[in-house]
């Protein structure tokens, strides 16, 4: 029987490419694993300037191969680098439709999702990045449908993953595709990750608490709310505590936070129970009486509605990363 053709995984650096990202691609292609698969993918990182390219960090990385690698390659890994900064070179932008047009598949970690923007590939197609960046990307790029909840999108010949670790569940995704379930799950156990996590990078976001100025009648109202979020509240008795009347109350506390009162209250609540189910102990059940939700049902409806993922799912992942 014939010999394999070997897949060819080239990853594109440039200067300030950010090192994590890139190893991410060197440990789950770059390392021969043969014994899993023969042949394992055959990878190179591509320089787009001259080397030695500097990283982010400031070391410097040497390669013998460039962009003709690149237009040539079977799969193209963009990591994460300075291209939310600045233009992102047109002879890249060329190898990458290149490639594309011989029917390679490219993949983004991070912000590499705007060099991928920059080629047209995304437009029309649902994509991600670092949640950091999501509004920016999808500024800069009205045509593309920007997910900020996923960890990764799978769009056939053009994906994209969130930050950092993102980028290593998009390539155990890939070699998922490419080889099945077993191998990426070998590959994974090596690298002590899961081979699959739930959720999406919504678990992850740092959630930023509105508040009005010191002067505003509002304001007490706001610190009130976050210190007793396991009361009931009405719009009615928290309009009352501001002075105003309900409707008065509602255009008000939009303007401010620019959501609902019912919205805010909702947000705030599960990032209490997200915090509890980080630092306690305390049951789902005590959690959710904790911050106001009542009863474990309705926390578990309202946390896998805005985290993406159970409350006992969320508590495994950070108490795993705690332990690690």
């Amino acid at each position: 029987m014939p010999r394999r053709r070997r897949h060819t995984v080239a990853a594109v650096i440039s200067h300030g490419v950010a090192p994590f990202e890139l190893a991410v691609g060197c440990e789950v292609f770059g390392i021969d694993r043969s014994e899993l698969v023969d042949p394992w993918y055959r990878f190179l990182v591509c320089a787009v300037e001259p080397p030695p390219i500097r990283t982010s960090v400031g070391f410097t990385i040497d390669t013998p191969y460039g962009l003709e690698e690149v237009r040539r390659a079977d799969t193209v890994i963009i990591p994460a680098w300075g291209a939310t900064q600045g233009e992102v070179p047109a002879d890249l932008i060329d190898a990458l439709c290149t490639a594309h047009r011989r029917g390679a598949r490219l993949i983004s970690v991070c912000s590499g999702a705007f060099v991928l923007a920059a080629t047209g590939l995304l437009d029309g197609r649902r994509a991600t990045t670092h949640w950091m960046h999501t509004d920016l990307l999808a500024e800069r790029h009205p045509l593309i449908d920007v997910d900020p909840r996923v960890l990764y999108v799978d769009e056939g010949d053009v994906m994209t993953s969130a930050g950092t670790a993102a980028g290593i569940d998009l390539c155990l995704h890939i070699v998922r595709l490419d080889h099945g379930a077993e191998v990426a799950n070998a590959v994974a156990r090596r690298m002590v990750v899961p081979p699959h996590r739930d959720g999406g990078q919504a678990q992850f976001v740092e959630t930023p608490v509105a508040h009005a100025a010191g002067d505003d009648p509002l304001a007490a109202t706001l610190g009130w709310m976050l210190e007793h979020l396991d009361r009931p509240m009405s719009v009615d008795d928290l309009a009352a505590r501001s002075h105003m009347s309900p409707r008065h109350f509602a255009r008000r506390f939009r303007a401010v936070t620019g959501t609902t009162p019912h919205q805010w209250l909702l947000s705030q609540r599960v990032l209490l129970a997200s915090r509890l189910l980080e630092t306690t102990d305390d049951s789902v059940e005590l959690v959710a009486q904790r911050c106001g939700m009542g009863n474990s049902a309705n926390l578990r409806v309202h946390f896998l509605r805005v985290v993406g993922t159970s409350p006992l799912a969320y508590r495994r992942t950070f108490r795993q990363e705690e332990a690690g």
